[in-house]
């Protein structure tokens, strides 16, 4: 039964499918408070059984698995019940008695910079900050006009269809972990390193994935929790998070605020960028935080040659949730900070949002300031779009907004695969997970081109870290490069295998014998690709859009499955469009989060989809498969896009995302 087979009859293996005899269903007492001292807790597992910190980040201010004597963010966990039914532990959450002190909380990046130090040992509210490029002085650069400005990205939460959760079954020794994650030997390193458990003696099985969007490549406080009540108590123990907790304590994505300046001469060649990037980063250090503004920081100057550049990034401490990881994780805040930067100052001079594009896109590749290695040409490239999309024209009838962008895949260390023949079989294991992209479809036609045999006779296959221990993960639009890579190579060395012990290689000889084949393919640098994307709408008087059209031309290097490109281009857009109108976190000044239902956290409904023109060109990258990646794109070239075509209906700049509906009508 192939991967949709299973999915369309009902035989999907999630964590909601997994019962277990005896097993205990976990509730969290969370914190009602953003910032408040606890003073006693009675009843339930707390920190007074269970003090560990968050095993994967770096640094000081860790956050605790359970709070240990203050709460900085409302949802944190204080203290964990547990039932024999999920009725039963919801239920225990009454039982314990929580006593604390509020205290005054800091609820935007405005208030981090204006209220009191949330810890002693930091420099105001700045956990830590980062400084790259040269700092310049006004008369080092020649220029004749500059633009500056502040934009605000609001945060936004990954809402997949199935929110977090665990199984931790410890029996016999072992730590048995079932997990619907982007990365299990990630989460094993984790549960690993928190709980001081030896490598040998933690398994982690993949299990089928309702959605990721990031927040499951991470690693979070309940699993291990569950992990330590289930060696506690010798019972199998499950979490699955509620919608409203998914809101409140999950790691949100986005929550970034820019202030730029450009410098440019009057033909629209800029010549300097400076400027501060605010990151809404919650009150602990993780990860994930350090990735998304380091992406931001690094990419900020995009597909442009600007030849000083000079930023500030700085992580912003905030009684919220953690920042993390949200599609395209800080790559689309780069792309739209600098794209609507470059709207304004085609505004300042009169010009063309296409040719101060131009102007500064290259014929070749370079070095940005910033560090970001351009591999591909992006002015070729954004002639070849404007002259697809017959721009010149377009623009003189209709709202148009454009993005020129560089999607920077994470493409290093590269990745792992094992393919196992047995009973005439072709078992595939890969070191990421399938969480809708539809892997399995370039699984299958790449090991048949490459082995020679029937599509039918091959399995995508869930993994372990015991069937797979090196495994990468999937995240950053790699999956079609660096798995479809790993499977190429693997196939040769089982080509190899086979040849080796029966002297030539046939698809029947495969077939009649077993063979099992692991395989790593290493890639030690990031490719990455130029993209575009250009939008149209038309709103009505009462601010609502009653026309929207999204034109996409990407490069993929080489197509795998086209199928999957159409489904991931167009979900990704629909993703996009919705984080531009209405996806948000919203909250009081006492840091109380006000979007606690996914209705209130504003995701679209069907209404909203747009007409698509989606035209994919192939320039085959330096990997094996020649693949370059998707899944990101459309997440990081529409917002701004559309941005910039509501812009030209209005009468006052766009800056802050998202655009509500009352904004809309407000300003027509």
């Amino acid at each position: 039964m192939t991967y949709q087979d299973r999915f369309v009859n009902g035989k999907g293996r999630y964590l909601d499918d997994i019962d277990l005899d005896g097993m205990l269903y976990m509730s969290l007492v969370r914190s009602p408070y953003a910032r408040a001292k606890v003073k006693k807790v009675e009843g339930g597992l707390t920190s007074k059984d269970l003090k560990a910190y968050y095993a994967l980040a770096e640094g000081d201010h860790k956050e605790p698995v359970l709070a240990i004597d203050e709460v900085n963010y409302q949802g944190q966990a204080v203290a964990a019940v547990f039932g024999k039914n999920r009725y039963e532990s919801e239920d225990l959450l009454s039982t314990v008695n929580v006593e604390y002190e509020p205290m005054d909380a800091i609820h935007s990046i405005h208030d981090a910079k204006s209220k009191p130090p949330m810890y002693k040992d930091t420099a105001g509210n700045v956990l830590s900050q980062e400084d790259i490029g040269v700092k310049f002085n006004e008369k080092d650069i020649q220029y004749d006009v500059k633009v500056t400005d502040t934009i605000l990205l609001d945060r936004v939460s990954a809402n997949p269809m199935e929110t977090r959760g665990i199984v931790a079954d410890y029996r016999d020794g072992i730590l048995n972990v079932y997990l619907p994650s982007q990365s299990i030997v990630r989460s094993k390193s984790g549960i690993v390193n928190s709980l001081g458990l030896p490598p040998e003696k933690v398994r982690v099985f993949l299990i089928d994935n309702g959605g990721a969007f990031g927040v499951k490549a991470l690693f979070y406080p309940e699993y291990i929790i569950a992990c330590y009540a289930s060696m506690k108590f010798g019972k199998p123990v499950k979490w699955q998070e509620t919608r409203t907790e998914h809101l409140q304590a999950c790691h949100a994505g986005r929550g970034v605020e820019g202030t730029l300046t450009l410098y440019a001469k009057k033909d629209g060649t800029i010549t300097g960028l400076d400027g501060e990037v605010l990151l809404d980063n919650g009150p602990y250090f993780v990860d994930a935080a350090s990735v998304d503004l380091g992406n931001v920081i690094h990419e900020i100057t995009g597909p442009y040659f600007i030849e000083k550049a000079h930023i500030v990034g700085k992580y912003m401490l905030t009684n919220k949730a953690p920042n993390g990881y949200y599609r395209g994780a800080g790559k689309p805040e780069a792309s739209i900070l600098m794209e609507r930067m470059m709207d304004l100052l085609a505004d300042k001079l009169n010009m063309d949002i296409a040719d101060v594009r131009l102007k500064n896109a290259l014929e070749k590749p370079f070095k940005s300031p910033l560090g970001l290695d351009v591999n591909y040409p992006t002015k070729p490239f954004l002639e070849d779009a404007l002259k697809y999309f017959n721009y010149r024209e377009l623009s003189k009838k209709e709202h148009v907004g454009i993005s020129l962008f560089i999607l920077d895949e994470d493409t290093a260390p590269g990745e792992s695969a094992r393919i196992i023949v047995k009973d005439g079989k072709v078992h595939t294991y890969m070191g990421g997970n399938v969480s809708g992209q539809g892997h399995e479809m370039f699984v299958k036609s790449i090991l048949s081109d490459e082995l020679s045999i029937e599509q039918d006779s091959i399995s995508l296959e869930l993994q372990d870290t015991e069937t797979l221990s090196t495994g990468v993960g999937t995240w950053g639009s790699k999956s079609a490069m660096t798995h479809g890579s790993v499977l190429m190579q693997a196939a040769e060395e089982l080509k190899e295998q086979v040849k080796e012990k029966y002297g030539k290689y046939s698809p029947e000889i495969l077939l009649k014998h077993d063979f099992d084949q692991t395989s790593f393919y290493k890639f030690d640098y990031n490719d990455n690709q130029v993209n575009f994307n250009l939008v149209t709408s038309k709103i009505n008087e009462a601010g609502d859009i009653e026309s929207l059209k999204v034109g996409c031309y990407y490069d993929l290097g080489k197509v795998l499955n086209m199928t999957n490109v159409m489904g991931q281009t167009e979900g990704g857009a629909l993703q996009a469009i919705g984080e531009v109108l209405s996806e948000t976190l919203r909250y009081s000044e006492e840091g109380q989060l006000m979007t606690t239902s996914i209705t209130d956290a504003g995701v679209l409904t069907a209404e909203h989809t747009p007409e698509f023109d989606i035209k994919i060109v192939e320039n085959p990258s330096v990997l094996k498969d020649g693949a370059k990646g998707l899944g990101e794109s459309p997440m990081i070239g529409i917002p701004e896009g559309l941005a910039r075509s509501l812009e030209t209906q209005l009468h006052t700049r766009i800056n802050v995302m998202p655009i509500t509906r009352e904004f809309l009508a407000r300003n027509l």
